[in-house]
């Protein structure tokens, strides 16, 4: 009971200082300052501006050809086609040959043949060899061979300029020696 005495006297003193901080601390001066801003301070509300007028977009162009559409490109390009009377075109109605699926760098020249009245090139993709002749198209460029000698292999090729017109441009492989 001693210690319940001796305790007794402590807890009142923290009761004491939890009670005091309750007190009003001057907190109705703050209150009926509050008070006396709102009565004198006019509310003033700013008129709203007049909502725009909605003028809605009827859209006409849904059945015009799509901007972005690829027909629209080519019948573009046909008709400045159609204009430019150079009259260079690939034939791209025929059938591809093997060689037109590579790039003419990646085609080397590593020999000729010659049977009675024609010749052919050996040319080598990776490590295929290929026999050709004057006529035979090779490269991705709509290229056809026109000459071949014992050194080298000359085309025309046929390609699209900026301007989107055909043009013939010429380029040609030259045998490559095995280096040992």
């Amino acid at each position: 009971m001693t210690t319940l005495r001796a305790r007794a006297p402590v807890a009142a003193f923290v009761v004491a200082a939890i009670l005091s901080g309750c007190g009003d601390g001057d907190v109705q001066e703050v209150k009926q300052w509050m008070e006396d801003v709102q009565r004198h301070t006019p509310v003033t509300v700013q008129k709203l501006p007049e909502p725009k007028t909605f003028t809605p977009f009827v859209y006409d162009a849904k059945d015009a050809v799509d901007p972005f559409s690829p027909v629209k490109l080519s019948t573009a390009l046909a008709k400045l086609q159609a204009s430019s009377g150079n009259g260079i075109k690939p034939d791209l109605e025929r059938r591809k040959e093997p060689l037109e699926s590579f790039p003419l760098d990646t085609i080397k020249m590593v020999g000729t043949l010659e049977k009675p009245g024609l010749s052919y090139a050996l040319l080598q993709v990776d490590k295929s060899v290929f026999q050709v002749k004057v006529g035979n198209y090779i490269g991705q460029n709509f290229g056809m061979i026109t000459k071949i000698t014992e050194t080298e292999v000359e085309l025309k090729e046929i390609v699209r300029d900026a301007a989107g017109e055909w043009s013939e441009r010429k380029a040609k492989l030259e045998l490559q020696e095995n280096k040992k």
